[in-house]
């Protein structure tokens, strides 16, 4: 279908978002977030596709959640139509890997957005911040959460309550981003660390995946005993007795995704 406020293509066995409102600096409307929804849908859905990246141009990842179709809001109608909510998770359910590569401003809901995917890497011009408090309210799509979690209380509570911003090398010293390339580089890195995950048993990604965010979740020993149970899982694949005998073997695994 056509999109509006994205592009969407597939390049090999990677699908590619684009935030694409250019006079809005990629200001998160709902129609945008929906668009991102049904997207996200496509590619979980084909098989072909086995990892995902999310991103904006070179100047600007997004900007944030778009003010002026939320500055009116009354309580009631945010409560009642589950702003943010309804259209804004899709993305951290997804079962595939979501790579976010962010150069420019990557701010408020944009961040926000980012933090939904699994890993973040930024081009060296990437400028990440939680401004809410400077327009009289507050994160809303996980930036006291999320944000919290990757980078501690003292550092997401300044960051939240001065709405300043943080530099990519900021951002990655405090593990929120994962690399940091030249902004001419972005996109090519990018797409050599989708390959290489697509590269491997998507039964074990996932688990991997679904293992990592269970440690944000729940207990050590509990995310532990989670862990194991994926692990001894692992051994009623294919892929696993064929990665074991091709290292054994001294040879390129042939995975089959079985």
């Amino acid at each position: 279908m056509t999109f509006e406020n994205i592009l969407v293509e597939k390049r090999g066995n990677i699908g590619l978002i684009t935030l694409n409102r250019p006079k809005a600096m990629n200001a998160l409307c709902g129609a945008l977030m929906d668009e991102i929804t049904l997207a996200v849908d496509q590619f979980e859905s084909n098989a072909a596709i086995r990892v995902l990246v999310i991103t904006g141009s070179e100047k600007v990842f997004a900007a944030g959640a778009d003010i002026k179709e939320m500055a009116t809001k009354t309580f009631a109608e945010a409560y009642k139509e589950d702003f943010v909510t309804k259209n804004w998770e899709r993305v951290a359910r997804c079962r595939k890997p979501v790579i976010a590569a962010v150069s420019g401003y990557c701010l408020g809901g944009g961040c926000e957005l980012a933090m939904m995917c699994d890993i973040i890497v930024a081009s060296d011009t990437a400028k990440f911040s939680q401004p809410e408090i400077t327009i009289g309210t507050i994160p809303g799509a996980g930036g006291t959460q999320r944000l919290t979690r990757v980078v501690g209380k003292s550092k997401a509570m300044e960051l939240c309550l001065t709405g300043r911003m943080m530099g990519a090398q900021e951002a990655l010293s405090t593990g929120l981003v994962a690399q940091v390339f030249p902004a001419a580089e972005l996109m090519a890195e990018t797409f050599k660390m989708a390959e290489k995950i697509a590269e491997f048993p998507v039964p074990a990604v996932m688990m991997i995946k679904e293992s990592v965010n269970r440690s944000y979740e729940t207990t050590l020993s509990e995310g532990l005993r989670f862990e194991r149970r994926l692990l001894q899982a692992t051994f009623a694949t294919e892929d696993q007795k064929e990665g074991m005998a091709a290292f054994i073997d001294k040879r390129k695994a042939s995975f089959k995704d079985r």
